[in-house]
């Protein structure tokens, strides 16, 4: 029984596409290996946001050459974003690369692992690529592989970006936006519910323009809260969360579902981006920091006591102190339960790194980005604090694997 061994970089969406990956595996015949040197096939799924997560993924791949040493026959693949972004000049790159494959292609490891791993084995390795766009392929990642026990699932909602961020690589790796149908999406719920799932989680690049091009708004509610709403019938789910909506999809309609659909758990994890309102615009974002505000305060109001959560880049091209000091007053008068700081990065074939000679000095990133972590420190003590005594409705999972 051959082994395959799968190791996943970056975000939600892309563990969910190795789940789907893993399962397709299974169903041919292959085991989980529990490493790397037990694997026959050894697939890295792949992350292009920021640079830093694909050379983490080619010098690991790098490394993993060393095993053809004891196992001639080993199969090495990248797969996702890096994949679909860089395609055969991978092969370029590293020399032994069996496999690439793309965003839109997860439904086709399988066969491609196969033919790769029968060539090898046949001792005529051969590269096998297949990054072009499909049709449908949003509808293809509804498979799962559960583990004993497990209570919680993400389900993927749709696939691509339309939004265009001028820093952001998404929409060229994950392709325009496409929706899969609601009542496909319930059916996958209902089922992950009769194995035992208790919480899910809606994925999708822009998670709450889903179905905006396919589905049209009803009694005034969006495709996105007619999926809430639909879910929220499902008998047995206890809990659903979504990630990452954008602020330009938080209409009425989806921030009253915080006051109103008892299943949709009180957070929201909102990316601001900065709250300089010129970067704002620079990046092509689409709202003003007064603009992000109101929605903060209207999600609040709706539900006393949400949990709010967003992402910050700092050291985008041009950004200067006043702009890093309009976000840090934002995160202040906001006071966020948590955050995920991020130094700039730029990404070829974007907007923004074009914009030659306006580069922030990395130690000028990295300061803002020690005085926001910092910040974020401070405002989790804070809320965790006011916290003491209150009593909390919690998902146990399992022991943890840092603190058991």
């Amino acid at each position: 029984m051959p082994s395959v061994f799968l190791k996943t970089y970056g975000c939600q969406m892309n563990e969910r596409d190795s789940e789907q990956v893993a399962r397709q595996l299974l169903d041919r015949g292959y085991r989980r290996a529990a490493s790397e040197k037990e694997a026959d096939v050894i697939l890295l799924n792949t992350c292009s946001v920021r640079d830093l997560a694909e050379q983490k993924a080619l010098r690991k791949m790098s490394n993993l050459r060393a095993l053809r040493k004891k196992n001639p026959g080993v199969v090495l693949g990248f797969l996702g974003c890096m994949a679909q972004r860089r395609g055969e000049d991978l092969r370029n790159d590293l020399q032994g690369l069996d496999l690439v494959v793309g965003t839109q292609k997860f439904h086709r490891v399988a066969d491609l692992v196969e033919e790769a791993r029968e060539a090898r084995l046949k001792g005529h390795p051969r590269f096998v690529s297949e990054v072009g766009e499909e049709e449908g392929s949003e509808r293809t990642i509804r498979d799962h592989t559960l583990a004993p026990r497990q209570v919680t699932a993400f389900v993927s909602v749709m696939q691509g970006c339309d939004m265009h961020c001028s820093f952001c690589i998404v929409p060229t790796t994950r392709g325009k936006e496409r929706s899969r149908p609601i009542g496909e999406i319930v059916g996958e719920v209902r089922g992950l519910v009769e194995q035992g799932v208790k919480e899910v989680t809606l994925l999708g690049q822009i998670v709450n323009m889903y179905g905006r091009r396919e589905i049209p708004a009803l009694h005034g509610k969006t495709a996105f809260v007619q999926l809430l709403e639909e879910l929220e019938k499902v008998e047995g789910l206890e809990r659903l969360r979504f990630t990452s909506p954008h602020p330009r999809g938080m209409k009425e309609d989806l921030i009253g579902c915080y006051g109103r659909l008892t299943k949709l758990c009180e957070h929201l994890h909102l990316p601001v981006q900065s709250g300089s309102d010129r970067i704002l615009k620079q990046m092509g974002r689409g709202y003003t920091a007064e603009q992000y505000r109101n929605i903060i305060e209207k999600v609040r109001q709706a539900c006393p006591g949400v949990g709010l959560t967003t992402d910050v880049i700092v050291g985008y091209p041009g950004e200067t102190e006043e702009d890093f000091q309009a976000t840090r007053q934002l995160m202040e008068e906001i006071e966020f339960d948590n955050g995920f700081i991020f130094r700039y990065s730029p990404r070829e074939g974007t907007r923004a790194a074009e914009e030659t000679g306006k580069e922030v000095p990395e130690r000028i990133k990295e300061k803002w980005n020690q005085e926001l972590l910092d910040l974020l420190d401070q405002q989790v003590a804070v809320s965790s604090k006011k916290r003491i005594g209150t009593l909390t409705e919690i998902l146990v999972e399992g022991p943890s694997k840092t603190n058991a």
